[in-house]
């Protein structure tokens, strides 16, 4: 940990974010894998359209059900990486295990109340007849397997906040090839359908997860935790929830967002639906480059910070755009011309191939935005300042992105493609917007107190439970 430290506070920028930016992109495009893996074989069932439609259709669902926890990490990764630019060791393991307990209470909440009134929420979404009943089959695993999950993405921002990638890589790469191995033994072995990819997801997840507490709790490598890490801290928790609320808050507000723009797909009939559903997929796997500076850009922000290195921390945010719009433009034209080739590997029908090749066309153009989005997006989140993140998170789908596709929808002739358009319109403006915050220099402030004491509270139970004993 000490060597990452040094390089991400005295070493060659680029090289850093580079270094620290290609395991998350792998780990992202294996994340990534999960779904195309699901959906190349959820495509191979009975009605395989309706079904793709069907596991698209309540990827939203979901991600409103992990949010509020995705936040809580995101604001554990400002923490620790703060604490670390600081050189305090002690307070970043206290946070690593406040962000692992409170990880898994709170998917065990979740998942009760998923189970209890999934089904109802789901209906409210607008999903009928077959879709419904796909989509409803597909979560119940993923609610039950919910805390698996939430505990891996925690160990994971604790590595990452370290300086730490590759291993939630590695992790996370031999999780996915297992997924794939048993996604078709769960779904015609086992005879399980559509709930078999879900299942074979939660399986996965949970061996990585198994393997990622062990290494936390043994490993000499980095941040060692043990059990009194993982007891209840009132001080280091209320402050990950004020960080990590906003974040939390808004990574759910933008997937109720999202779940109301797949109403507007579906809207113009199913086929439509899975079209959007298999470009999504590719792109999230084109995105996973900025996505992946944009984490890294987190980690280096939050410890230039904590070390009082601003300027550094400034540059970094000025390499990550210039590497991120690079390589997204190369990835953004190779998929214009590879979208029907693309397309074809999930589906031979004739209107989802001719939607899904036009949809993975028009938005290449965009995609190079995407790199300055989340570049912008990890600055925010690295420093703590996880509102101005949620400001722009928020804003480019509930300000911009629904009102133009409702405009283009009603106003203009472009059918579906109003939603294709409006995703395109709602990026150029997002990134304008994120530029004069980020100028603003607020992000620049620091959100851990270098003279706080964070740990009496911890040092007064260890008293008060020496003197019972």
């Amino acid at each position: 940990m000490d060597n990452n430290r040094n390089k991400i506070l005295h070493g060659n920028i680029r090289s850093v974010l580079l270094s620290l930016a290609l395991p998350v992109m792998a780990a992202n495009a294996i994340q990534t894998l999960y779904g195309l893996a699901d959906t190349f074989w959820v495509s191979k069932l009975t009605d395989g359209e309706i079904a793709v439609a069907a596991v698209s259709f309540v990827g939203p669902f979901v991600g409103i059900a992990i949010s509020l926890g995705i936040g809580m990490n995101i604001a554990g990764i400002s923490m620790i990486s703060q604490f670390i630019g600081l050189g305090r060791e002690r307070e970043s393991r206290l946070v690593a295990g406040q962000l692992i307990s409170f990880s898994f209470v709170f998917s065990v909440v979740l998942a009760i109340i998923g189970m209890f009134f999934g089904k109802q929420l789901l209906a409210l979404t607008g999903a009928t007849d077959q879709v419904f009943e796909y989509g409803w089959e597909y979560l119940k695993p993923v609610f039950l397997g919910g805390p698996v999950l939430f505990v891996f993405f925690a160990f994971q921002s604790i590595k990452q906040a370290q300086g730490d990638t590759l291993t939630p890589m590695l992790l996370a790469g031999a999780s996915v090839i297992l997924n794939i191995i048993l996604d078709p033994i769960f779904m015609f072995t086992f005879n399980l359908g559509i709930a078999g990819a879900a299942w074979a997801t939660v399986v996965a997840r949970a061996l990585s997860t198994i393997a990622g507490l062990y290494i936390l709790f043994s490993s000499e490598s980095g941040l060692r935790l043990t059990p009194s890490d993982l007891r209840f801290n009132r001080k280091v928790m209320k402050k990950i929830v004020k960080i990590g609320l906003p974040s939390g808050l808004g990574q759910s507000t933008e997937s109720i967002g999202f779940m109301i723009m797949n109403g507007f797909v579906l809207s113009f009939g199913d086929y439509t639906m899975a079209a959007f559903g298999i470009g999504n997929r590719i792109n999230n796997l084109i995105f996973m480059p900025a996505m992946g500076l944009g984490s890294a850009l987190g980690t280096v922000v939050g410890q230039n910070l904590g070390a009082d290195q601003v300027k550094r921390a400034t540059r970094a945010v000025k390499e990550s755009i210039l590497l991120s719009v690079t390589i997204m433009a190369v990835g953004a034209i190779a998929m214009f011309f590879a979208a029907p080739h693309i397309v074809a590997l999930f589906s031979n029908h004739p209107v989802v191939l001719e939607q899904g090749t036009f949809y993975l066309r028009l938005i290449s153009a965009s995609i190079p935005l995407m790199g300055i989005f989340q570049a912008f997006v990890g600055c925010f989140q690295g420093s703590g300042h996880t509102l101005m993140a949620m400001l722009v998170t928020t804003g480019r789908l509930w300000a911009l992105r629904l009102p133009l596709i409702v405009i283009f929808k009603y106003l203009t002739p472009l059918a579906e493609k109003s939603v294709w358009y409006a995703m395109v319109g709602s990026n150029l403006l997002t990134c304008i917007f994120a530029f004069f915050l980020f100028l603003s220099g607020r992000w620049k402030q620091r959100v851990v107190d270098e003279k706080e004491d964070y740990l009496g509270e911890l040092e007064l139970e260890s008293v008060s439970t020496d003197r019972e004993m």
